[in-house]
């Protein structure tokens, strides 16, 4: 009878230096190795989103690597794959699958963003920060091909001047919105967005209020952006018209009372058009169904006829 023997694991040089083992183009590497990237701007939030990636690592594993870079302390650093790693160490894991590239700065940046930017939902600051990053990174990038101390606006291509640097430098916000579907004054219009305040920000993350407002109230220095996220939340309105008179005023002498004052008297007046229109639907939450518009105008003139004489008999 054949005697089984049992299998002896030897270990590799990559196992006896502490180095990990490459099998097709991904690695293994424990979870406390890898420090997050450098002021990541894309949130990592334990919602339901993040309940399902935990619930399909724990069935699955990770299936889709991390890409890492090495760092100066013999760690890495993620670049793309935060809340997969975030998912895995609720999960209980600690190892995830990786991909090890080495990268400068900026093309680790470059990646981080352009990895992150393909995710389904991205928050209005997630955005507004990452390509402002990108978009610093590829005007650094521009600068070391080109040494010339020429200001950023005297960057522009010409017939004598078609420096593909030069070009890239200059028009940077267009090739960062090209490579994520948006206008170069899309882009623009973001990237004013991160200097906004951290509260008004939030609003806008919320969708309380539209990035076109939230531009606006980037122009106002700190201490008047806090004035004016105050003004919004105790009155729930803030029009383009009322900031737009607000960036008029002078500032030097203003006191918060005072400001408040300006933007209420900045509120347009509405226009009435003649016109009162009711929908179908709000006239199906009072009658039937089968009562036609005509029917329905015709008890809603009786009953405003009904409510005028009462109003009438009260004033005699």
């Amino acid at each position: 009878m054949a005697v089984k023997r049992e299998k002896v694991h030897l270990e590799s040089l990559n196992e006896l230096l502490g180095a990990p083992d490459v099998v097709d183009g991904q690695t293994e590497i424990r979870i406390d190795q890898i420090v997050p990237f450098k002021d990541h701007p894309f949130k990592v939030l334990d919602d339901e989103r993040m309940d399902d990636l935990v619930e399909s690592i724990k069935k699955n594993g990770v299936l889709v690597p991390v890409t890492v870079r090495p760092n100066d302390n013999g760690g890495y650093e993620m670049i793309s794959g935060h809340r997969r790693m975030h998912a895995s160490k609720i999960a209980g894991l600690t190892t995830i699958p990786a991909i090890i590239k080495e990268m400068s700065d900026d093309e680790a940046i470059i990646a981080m963003v352009d990895s992150n930017m393909q995710r389904e939902e991205i928050l209005p600051s997630e955005r507004a920060f990452s390509l402002k990053m990108k978009m610093e990174a590829m005007r650094r990038q521009g600068t070391r091909s080109d040494r010339k101390s020429t200001s950023d606006t005297e960057y522009r291509k010409s017939d004598d001047d078609t420096s593909d640097t030069q070009y890239q430098k200059y028009n940077s916000a267009g090739i960062v919105g090209k490579g994520v579907g948006l206008k170069e004054a899309q882009v623009r219009r973001y990237i004013q967005l991160t200097g906004l305040i951290p509260k008004v920000l939030n609003l806008v993350d919320q969708k309380r209020i539209s990035i076109i407002t939230a531009v606006q109230i980037a122009d106002f220095d700190v201490e008047h952006q806090e004035w004016i996220y105050e003004y919004f939340e105790k009155n729930g309105v803030l029009m383009k018209e009322q900031l737009t008179a607000a960036k008029k005023e002078d500032f030097e002498n203003m006191t918060k009372y005072s400001f408040f004052q300006l933007l209420n008297q900045s509120i347009p007046a509405l226009k009435d058009t003649g016109r009162l229109d009711i929908s179908r639907k709000t006239l199906n939450r009072y009658f039937p169904k089968e009562y036609s518009t005509t029917r329905c105008e015709e008890i809603i003139l009786s009953l405003l006829a009904d409510w005028k004489k009462e109003r009438d008999e009260a004033d005699v």
